[in-house]
């Protein structure tokens, strides 16, 4: 084992510890520490967080991108809450009856809490005309004018219908009334004549009273048409005596309001409306009262004031009075009309009715004039919300609109409520996936100009380890924990090493230490200590991994049963042991599987049987086509390549992706090549180039953890490692017990840098380099590659020969 000296890791590389003596020297307990003031380990995303809520000019709304678990939704939160404080208050929007269109309400806008000062005027103005109205038409002077002017048009009907009689006895006619007509009836000497008189009268005589009763209808008519023109004038003179004593009434009350609001020139509009409209519908004022003592049937439209009168209330839309600084809206359910407002419909006797009262403002509105945080995932799900958002941030301005009005096959009359101005900043929350996904959207690039992108790891230095100690201390303090013991805290930072995957780094991952954080408090509490210790946070690690590997475990019992074939000890030619790593929610395991390699004569190359089956990845077909690049530059420059080698992960049934296999399958080719077997008790993880460097991978620790679990228990025997890229030496974060193990001499940690040293540690073999001639030493595991690669051409060659011979028989 001598040879292997070289390229063992020692015990002290396996991790990094945390030491109080020298990196938490600051601190005793978490108690000396303060509480955490803003983000840990983002300066990226800080700055662009600020660069971002300091631009005002359109289309610098912020994305915020990062994994599950970085803390962005909180920082937003908490950044986006304590900027807005400083930020002055927006108006109130009010919206108010358009009396010249009414299908069209008119949004107004008001210093903040004047909207609900306008409102309550209003509904005052409203109840205040409601009483001072009808008492106005109370008085007796409402009555004697009106009855003046009903009687001077009587008095002159009656002088019109005096003379009309007086020209009728002037003919020998009598004027008679009868129900619904006049009627003139001829007389003769003071007698009237009926029908039978009349008729024996001289045809010149009849002639004569025909002729004069034509002139008397027609005088009649003329004084029936005058009638009923005095009586229209009446009628109107009566309305505007009404209209004048409505607005004698009304006008003090609105001037009041009138004055008040001076200074908005759109409100001394609509009050002007409102009193014209008062004096307009004065009947409705007048028969109130009657109207609201009216029974109330169970078919009959609602009335009363909700009708009646809504068209002198005030919608308060978006009410700031009670906000300090500008808004901050976080949408948590963001559908359409949480977002965009609605309008309401009241239903009776299967009919709907609205009014501009019964629309509802939405998150936009609410927070226009500060920022609206919402989730990306939710605002794409959410059927209309993207596009409407777009449209809305687009164009600066958002109206109320019902979904779907815009897609009916049938129009029909419907509120078109006033745009209202938009100023606001949106803050999407989102993973990276969504970002890319968005980012093909031409609109979203004009719309989000900046991305605040959240990393998952930041380096181990002193200072980030003070915040992260004044995170925990946060926690702690924040939510009535226990206080953690410098030892505590170290094993929660070198478990922030370890969910990073590097010594030199912590993971920004902090839902997951605010997890180990709380289970360490709730074992120390069983355990009725007054302080978290170390064995509390090792607990609550050791909890955690066996709550999620029930999978793990039943796994590694078929392997110990031998329904899933891994060997650790022996030697096996074109037979080794490859790592790969499992991922179940948010669990992640190292798993060892048997990875073999067969060649023979011919010209396939290097067959993936994986791909063959569609079980492989795209990146695991890319690394098995590279070992045709490597053997090809390594033994191929004098000869063709004649070779057909077939490799596959042996009782895999679910697919296999990635390349960090792809060392090991090289190795298990040069095997099969060579003859020569390879250590069973090793394992192999790593990718390789075609100049056969090994390239680092990613689950190192959770590989080699894997592979040593299985050895532990078929028993460790002082000759079982693991291989690993010598530039993952840092990422690794492995276990107390492993590491003692190796301390102990019962198991080895590798780290190579190129194939030829891989081979050797497996085989035992020297690799080989070529001499001057370019030849591998014989018993070299190359020299015996290079024998066969020379034997299978020749066989090959000589084959062509005797199939052109025989052909050219």
């Amino acid at each position: 084992m001598g040879a292997h000296e070289p390229f063992r890791i020692p015990p002290e590389q396996l991790n990094r510890t945390c030491t109080g003596e020298e990196e938490l020297s600051f601190c005793q307990t978490s108690l000396d520490v303060p509480p955490l003031e803003g983000v840990i380990g983002q300066d990226r995303a800080v700055r662009a967080m600020q660069f971002g809520l300091d631009m005002s000019a359109q289309g610098y709304n912020l994305f915020v991108v990062g994994p599950p678990g970085t803390g962005k939704s909180t920082y937003v939160q908490n950044l986006i809450t304590h900027v807005a404080a400083q930020k002055a208050v927006p108006k109130d929007w009010c919206y108010i009856h358009n009396f010249t269109n009414p299908d069209s309400p008119q949004a107004v806008t008001l210093p903040a809490g004047q909207g609900r000062l306008f409102q309550q005027d209003m509904l005052e103005l409203a109840d205040d005309l409601r009483l001072s109205v009808p008492k106005s038409f109370e008085g007796s002077a409402y009555e004697v004018q009106k009855d003046s002017i009903v009687q001077e048009v009587q008095r002159q009907m009656q002088e019109a219908l005096q003379a009309v009689e007086q020209a009728a006895r002037d003919a020998s006619f009598v004027l008679k009334q009868v129900p619904g007509k006049f009627l003139f009836v001829p007389y003769k000497e003071n007698k009237s004549l009926s029908s039978e008189e009349y008729g024996q009268l001289p045809e010149q005589e009849r002639r004569a009273y025909e002729e004069r009763g034509r002139l008397l209808e027609k005088k009649l008519e003329e004084v029936l048409h005058t009638g009923r023109q005095l009586e229209k004038q009446a009628k109107e003179r009566i309305v505007e005596l009404e209209k004048q004593i409505t607005r004698v009434a009304a006008e003090p009350l609105i001037r009041r309001l009138t004055e008040k609001y001076g200074a908005y020139e759109k409100i001394v509009h609509y009050l002007n409306d409102v009193l014209a409209d008062v004096e307009s519908n004065h009947e409705l004022f007048k028969h109130d009262e009657a109207a609201r003592e009216q029974p109330v049937t169970p078919f009959a439209a609602p009335a009363g004031e909700e009708d009646d009168f809504a068209r002198y209330r005030v919608n308060l839309f978006v009410n700031h009075e009670n906000t300090n600084g500008a808004p901050v809206v976080a949408e948590p359910f963001p559908n359409y009309y949480s977002l965009f407002g609605k309008i309401e419909y009241k239903s009776h006797v299967m009919t709907l009715s609205t009014n501009f009262t019964m629309a509802k403002a939405g998150a936009m509105h609410l927070a226009n004039g500060g920022y609206l945080i919402l989730q990306a995932k939710d605002a794409l799900i959410e059927p209309f919300v993207w596009e409407t958002l777009k449209r809305v941030l687009k164009y600066r301005s958002i109206a109320v609109e019902n979904i779907g009005e815009q897609y009916r096959y049938v129009p029909f009359a419907t509120m078109r409520m006033e745009p209202i101005p938009l100023d606001l900043k949106v803050i999407l929350i989102g993973t990276p996936i969504w970002f890319y996904i968005l980012s093909q959207d031409e609109d979203f690039q004009k719309l989000f100009k900046v991305k605040v992108d959240f990393d998952v790891t930041m380096q181990r230095s002193r200072d980030n380890l003070c915040k992260y100690t004044s995170f925990i201390s946060s926690i702690c303090r924040g939510e009535g924990l226990l206080p953690f013991s410098q030892d505590g805290l170290a094993r929660v930072v070198e478990h922030g090493s370890r969910l990073a995957g590097s010594q030199k780094k912590l993971s920004t991952r902090f839902n997951e230490v605010r997890e180990v954080v709380y289970e360490a408090n709730a074992l120390a509490v069983k355990d009725q200590a007054g302080i978290v210790s170390e064995r509390h946070v090792d607990q609550a690690v050791q909890e955690r991994r066996y709550r999620n590997n029930r999978i793990e475990e039943k796994i590694q019992e078929m392997i110990l049963e031998g329904k899933i074939l891994v060997d650790t000890s022996g030697a096996v030619i074109g037979q080794i042991n490859g790592l790969s790593v499992i991922q179940l929610g948010g669990y992640m395991f190292g798993q060892p599987a048997r990875i073999t390699a067969v060649t023979y004569l011919g010209k396939g190359g290097v067959i993936n049987i994986e791909r063959e089956t569609e079980l492989s990845g795209q990146i695991h077909s890319k690394g098995v086509l590279t070992l045709s690049g490597y053997l090809g530059a390594r033994f191929a420059q004098d000869f063709p390549l004649s070779l057909t080698a077939q490799i596959t992960f042996e009782q895999n049934y679910e697919g296999v992706d990635g390349d960090s296999a792809s060392c090991a399958e090289l190795y298990a080719i040069l095997s099969s090549l060579a003859d020569v077997p390879i250590l069973q008790s090793q394992a192999v993880t790593g990718s390789v180039d075609q100049l056969g460097r090994v390239q680092p991978v990613g689950g190192v620790t959770e590989k080699v953890e894997g592979f040593f679990d299985i050895c532990k228990a078929k028993g460790l025997d002082g000759s079982q490692g693991v291989i690993i890229p010598a530039r993952n030496k840092d990422s690794l974060m492995l276990k107390r017990e492993l590491v003692e193990a190796v301390r102990d001499g019962q198991f080895n940690l590798y780290a190579v840098h190129t194939v030829e040293e891989g081979i050797e540690l497996l085989t035992g073999m020297p690799a080989g380099q070529k001499d001057a001639y370019g030849q591998y030493p014989p018993e070299t595991v190359f020299g015996r590659v290079s024998q066969k690669l020379q034997r299978y051409q020749e066989k090959l060659t000589a084959l062509n020969r005797q199939n052109l011979e025989r052909n050219d028989a």
